[in-house]
């Protein structure tokens, strides 16, 4: 079964963004291609952040992270090479449109004074990344399970260059943009 937000994608979005843009062929319509959510975990804390970071992760995607490895020692930072800095998931297909539809419907709604999130976040290729501060906003996270508070990052990949026609998508999707 399809998701919520393909059928819609598929019976809405499509042929406003067709008759808006006066597409010739439908492969020049706009879509999501991939969901990107990297958590980076400070090297200084202690060992088992990573693994904290990951179990979250996994919870709120559900896919099972990749953690990332510091690629260069840099004693500033006290990092290491191939010491474990991170953890990423890349969402694709129907894993994708189902955590969009949770991310626009509960998870962005629970953040406090949410009044919509930057146009102006678009990266001039017609990506969109926007950072989470806390982990706790989504409904998989467990109050009382939380050891420490972790942000992450979500990038949003779309097929076209333009930023104008990502950002027309991401509205007809019903992502919350905040109004001018």
């Amino acid at each position: 079964m399809k998701a919520r937000l393909y059928n819609k994608y598929v019976s809405e979005v499509v042929p406003a963004l067709k008759e808006k843009h006066k597409y010739s062929n439908p492969h020049q319509i706009p879509h999501m291609v991939k969901i990107v959510v990297n958590m980076g975990v400070s090297a200084s804390l202690e060992k088992n952040a990573v693994e904290d970071a990951a179990k979250d992760l996994g919870l709120i995607t559900g896919r099972k992270p990749a953690i990332s490895k510091s690629r260069h020692n840099i004693a500033n930072f006290k990092l290491r090479q191939g010491q474990p800095i991170g953890c990423r998931v890349t969402l694709r297909k129907d894993a994708m449109y189902e955590f969009f539809d949770r991310l626009v419907a509960v998870t962005l709604p629970r953040i406090r004074d949410f009044r919509g999130l930057s146009p102006r976040k678009f990266d001039g290729r017609g990506n969109y990344t926007f950072g989470v501060a806390d982990q706790a906003v989504f409904p998989e996270i467990e109050m009382d399970k939380i050891k420490r508070q972790q942000g992450m990052d979500i990038t949003i990949v779309t097929s076209v260059t333009s930023d104008a026609q990502a950002q027309d998508l991401l509205k007809h999707m019903g992502f919350p943009f905040a109004e001018k």
